[in-house]
């Protein structure tokens, strides 16, 4: 699946002379795979582990091993990569290539490149625990992060020689993950500042039993991770989900709809744009018991009372104290999709609703949607996969705030 932040992205991949070099086979599959132009540089000391073709059969181009090979008859490999490149990634990283990056030596291909370009930087580690702590590493590793390299890692866990400890590199996937927001630092929503409800409420009527709803929360988590790879500051408000929250999201897990409540208005303050995709309950039981009900009676009624209307209450806050506010609302309609999402949007005020026919959207990757906005202009999307959906939400998201004067 290509994401937007990584297609058509150049990332130069640097592999240096680690067991986990095979690990880097993978990052470029997947970084391939979501759409970005990837070209493998690999040490000499990385050849003695890995052979190039393995990573030239992913990238479908030519792996860089020599300093003075030409791309083109004029082309010098490292100054061309170097410019180039939207970003280098070094993975693994060893402490060698650590000590020659912070000390700015260029003595081969992939040290030169780093040297040369102006792009951002990111680096992996990968090494035993003795020499992650040594301090001459972590002196070096201050010096990097002190001119801007990001470094990611290294974990705990098992290590080559056997032992047990600090030292592994982050999974490629993970790695993925940081890339992204590296990639999407400087994009359309940097420096503003969303808070996202996602998943379902629940409203407990004993200690074991509740009642909610069929979200999945999949949507909400979209476009949380659509937004952080569009340079927001993102606060994820998410009731019970079986997902995990995306990597550099400012993450509140809530349970009840009064919760979810209290969360938004904590976060609401610093906030350019509130987007409820959350399916919050309307009611709640009146007495939750303090100890399971047990299966006495043919029949069980239980009474219920309103939970507090959160978009409701938005709106008379945002009237007196948050004017600019961008705020989006969602409507999960199994009837008159179109009538009922606009009567949602002009009482409670939004700026924008996406209507959602239900129960065909709860729990699917994909979503069909219709978004409405406050002049009645109308943008019916295709069933698309969530973070599409999420995209094209953002999208105009990015245009309200500007439009607020935001």
């Amino acid at each position: 699946m290509t994401i937007k932040v990584l297609q058509g992205k150049h990332i130069v991949l640097g592999v240096t002379g680690s067991i986990a070099a095979y690990k880097a086979v993978a990052l470029a599959s997947h970084l391939v795979q979501a759409g970005a132009v990837v070209d493998v540089i690999m040490t000499e000391a990385a050849m003695k582990l890995i052979q190039p073709l393995s990573f030239q059969a992913i990238t479908h181009r030519q792996v860089q091993t020599d300093m003075f090979h030409l791309l083109a008859e004029t082309e010098i490999g490292h100054v061309t990569l170097a410019k180039q490149a939207d970003l280098l990634v070094i993975a693994p990283a060893t402490a060698n290539i650590l000590a020659r990056l912070a000390h700015g030596l260029a003595d081969d291909m992939l040290s030169t490149t780093a040297l040369a370009t102006a792009a951002p930087i990111l680096v992996a580690p990968a090494m035993e625990t003795g020499m992650w702590e040594n301090p001459a590493t972590q002196e070096n590793v201050a010096r990097l992060k002190e001119r801007g390299v990001v470094v990611v890692g290294p974990e705990p866990g098992y290590l080559a020689s056997g032992a047990s400890g600090l030292g592994r590199m982050t999974e490629p996937e993970a790695l993925v993950e940081h890339i992204r927001m590296v990639l999407g630092a400087r994009g359309d929503l940097a420096g503003r500042r969303l808070v996202v409800t996602a998943g379902g409420t629940h409203e407990p009527f004993d200690p074991v039993r509740f009642v909610g709803n069929h979200s999945s929360g999949k949507m909400g988590y979209a476009l949380a991770e659509a937004a952080r790879d569009r340079g927001a500051q993102v606060t994820l408000i998410s009731g019970p989900t079986a997902l995990t929250p995306p990597l550099g999201v400012n993450f509140t897990q809530v349970r009840t709809a009064q919760q979810m409540r209290d969360a938004v208005f904590a976060a609401l303050p610093d906030a350019d744009a509130l987007i409820m995709a959350a399916a919050v309950a309307d009611y709640r039981p009146v007495v939750a018991a303090e100890h399971k009900l047990k299966k006495t009676a043919d029949s069980l009624i239980l009474e219920l009372q309103r939970n507090p209307d959160i978009l409701a209450e938005v709106a008379q806050w945002q009237a007196t104290s948050r004017p600019n506010l961008v705020v989006v609302g969602f409507a999960a309609e199994s009837e008159d999709l179109i009538a009922n999402a606009w009567a949602k949007l002009e009482k409670k005020r939004l700026d924008l609703i996406v209507a959602n026919p239900v129960p065909e959207t709860f729990g699917e990757d994909r979503s069909q949607a219709i978004l409405i906005n406050r002049e009645g202009g109308m943008i019916q999307l295709d069933p698309l996969p969530k973070i599409d959906v999420a995209e094209r939400i953002l999208d105009r998201v990015s245009e309200l705030i500007i439009d607020k004067g935001n």
